[in-house]
């Protein structure tokens, strides 16, 4: 009995010590471990950096003050453009309305648009005074394109044919010259001098001739006297409008020093075969 007793005894203690040794299968179940865990990760999202990206935001706030004054300093400057826009509206205006009055009485005098010197014109009548077939040339001096002086009176004994044009380097005038130039060698076999006249300065002659390469003399005749003394500074008629100028005329001058033809309002074409003919018989 006593043994069975101490198996009894045995096996509940067996029994015993298998339910303790369950005990802690039954207490597995109990995950607080993953709660306690979780617990802290409920606060991390209330650390979000959602509160530094506001303050991230309101970084250009402080920013925003040099914009005023950047855009306030834009204003000021257009502003000022503005002011200097009609400023300067107004002296051009002015400028206008100073230069258009002098304008209609300088161009009679100075006859330098190339319309008045290329459009037809209306034939002047010559003075009682102008020169004719038969009269005795007109004394001169006068410099040419490369500044030396030229004379009447170097010229005597021989034939040369005096030619007075508008304006160096206009259509008209420039054809003009280079007839002359293309004909130079036919007017040298009859030892007859070919000179051209205008009221442009000896540089302008300079210029015109070493463009066009121009072989014969370009007199300076600033103030028209040479013009005045041929006659052919006088008042033209251009489209209804009048103005003083050179009329294109030209003058054969034997060597006696005597005017044999005389050409006035010239026609460019054909012009300077005609002139050419006449120096031929003298």
């Amino acid at each position: 009995m006593a043994s069975r007793k101490s198996v009894k005894t045995k096996s509940k203690t067996k029994t015993k010590s298998k339910a303790v040794a369950s005990a802690p299968k039954k207490s597995a179940p109990v995950k607080a471990a993953p709660k306690t865990k979780a617990k802290p990760a409920k606060p991390a999202p209330k650390a979000k950096p959602v509160k530094s990206a506001k303050a991230v935001k309101a970084a250009p706030k402080t920013k925003a003050k040099p914009t005023k004054t950047v855009v306030a300093v834009a204003k000021i400057v257009k502003a000022a453009q503005a002011v200097a826009k009609v400023v300067t509206d107004t002296v051009t205006d002015a400028k206008v309305a100073l230069t258009k009055k002098p304008s209609k009485k300088a161009a009679p005098k100075k006859d330098k648009t190339a319309a008045s010197d290329d459009a037809p014109s209306e034939p002047a009548p010559p003075s009682s005074e102008a020169i004719s077939v038969g009269s005795r040339a007109p004394s001169f001096s006068l410099k040419d394109q490369k500044g030396d002086v030229v004379s009447s009176a170097s010229l005597a004994g021989k034939p040369y044919v005096l030619y007075f044009y508008p304006k160096d380097d206009t259509s008209g005038c420039t054809k003009q010259a280079c007839g002359f130039r293309d004909s130079f060698a036919g007017f040298g076999k009859k030892s007859a001098r070919v000179l051209g006249v205008s009221p442009d300065s000896e540089a302008s002659h300079a210029r015109f001739a070493g463009k066009y390469g121009l072989p014969f003399t370009l007199l300076s005749d600033p103030d028209k006297v040479l013009a005045q003394a041929y006659g052919v500074w006088l008042t033209k008629k251009n489209y209804g409008r009048e103005y003083l100028g050179i009329q294109r005329s030209t003058f054969v001058v034997n060597a006696q020093g005597v005017v044999t033809n005389v050409y006035r309002n010239v026609r460019v074409d054909g012009h300077v075969d005609a002139v050419l003919s006449a120096v031929g018989s003298l």
